[in-house]
Order: C-alpha cells, then sequence, then structure tokens
C-alpha cells in the first residue's frame, strides 16, 4: 500500500507540473492536513490550505519538472528525494534538491513537509513564495 501512496503522489505531481492540474494534487490531502516548506511563513492547512500551497509553487514557475532519485516507502510515510528544474517565472533557468516527507492516514496525506535550501531558488523566485 505504501507504494501506492508515493506513486498517487508522483503521478499528481506530474500532473500539477505539466498541466497544471492543483486538483489532482488537492484530492490526496486530508481535511485537516498540513503542509510548510522551508520558504513559508507558517504551515498551510487542510485541502484549502493544499490548494493554496500547491497554486503558488506551480504559479513560481514558468516549467517545472520534479526527478525522484530515491523514494523510501513505510506503512504510512513516504521519503521523496529529488531535483527540481526549469524555468523560473520570469525566465530564468533554475535546478535544485530536496527532500519531502509525506505521512499518510487512512489513505489521505496528513502531513507534507519538504525539505531543500531556499537560496537556491532565490533569483527565480524574488517576488514569489512558495
Amino acid at each position: 500500500m505504501a507504494a501506492s501512496h508515493a506513486d498517487a503522489f508522483i503521478a499528481a505531481l506530474r500532473r500539477l507540473e505539466e498541466h497544471g492540474d492543483v486538483e489532482a494534487m488537492v484530492t490526496l490531502f486530508a481535511e485537516d492536513a498540513e503542509l510548510s516548506s522551508l520558504t513559508d511563513a507558517a504551515p498551510h492547512h487542510g485541502r484549502e490550505g493544499a490548494r493554496r500551497y500547491w497554486e503558488a509553487y506551480r504559479d513560481s514557475f514558468q516549467e517545472v519538472r520534479s526527478e525522484f532519485r530515491n523514494v523510501v516507502s513505510g506503512d504510512d510515510v513516504v521519503v521523496l528525494e529529488w531535483t527540481s528544474h526549469g524555468r523560473g517565472a520570469e525566465g530564468r533557468a533554475f535546478e535544485y534538491d530536496g527532500v519531502s516527507v509525506v505521512e499518510f492516514r487512512d489513505g489521505k496525506v496528513r502531513r507534507f513537509r519538504a525539505y531543500f535550501d531556499p537560496a537556491a531558488l532565490e533569483p527565480v523566485l524574488s517576488r514569489k513564495r512558495v
């Protein structure tokens, strides 16, 4: 079951990155989910928070593609090691590495946390926050 959690998350991220389909990602999250990354002032909560988080993520880039180097799955947690690359909102190329921890409860994401060096994105996110 955990592998299917990872597969579903990666598939939804692909739809978001390639087609801007935010709802594919939002439907994975529980009503009481918590999402955050190192560029957030405070965590996002619930499905509406997930929608705002993932809309801000996608709007930060003209194009973005995440490649997964390592996927570690347990019963209710998935750890994704990734590299993302593409063009920022103003057209500058970027590439950065990170790790996301995704915790599940009853088949839904209850907690998402992304870890990366925010300085790697400063040139492309000068006006936007993810």
